[in-house]
């Protein structure tokens, strides 16, 4: 009777942590944007690392990866660090004015993949 309370315990919790993720559904992939200008925020953690980038026509909110992706890819924290100047390649949000979701950065002419 335990291990059935602790099985059904474990998926309950799992199962909260996946609803919690959201989706790319809403991101426009038919339509890519490029981005390019300094950080100006930085929040380096999960579910996604999350970036300002002020590009030329407007200040960009950028999605990137799991901070676990982003550090086995050598997109460290200090690679995405305030001030540093960075290039973001992805698709724009449908919902959220301004935001992006990026498929690849690069950062002092090197790329990181974030997908």
């Amino acid at each position: 009777m335990t291990k059935i309370i602790l099985t059904a315990g474990t998926l309950a919790l799992i199962t909260c942590a996946a609803s919690a993720h959201h989706g790319w559904g809403s991101y426009d992939a038919a339509n890519p944007v490029t981005v390019s200008g300094p950080i100006l925020t930085l929040k380096f953690e999960n579910p996604h690392a999350t970036i300002t980038v002020r590009g030329n026509d407007k200040t960009w909110t950028v999605t990137l990866a799991p901070t676990s992706r982003m550090n086995s890819r050598g997109a460290t924290q200090t690679v995405v660090a305030m001030g540093n100047n960075i290039s973001a390649y992805g698709y724009p949000s449908t919902v959220a004015k301004d935001e992006m979701r990026a498929e690849r950065i690069t950062v002092d002419g090197k790329t990181y993949e974030m997908r």
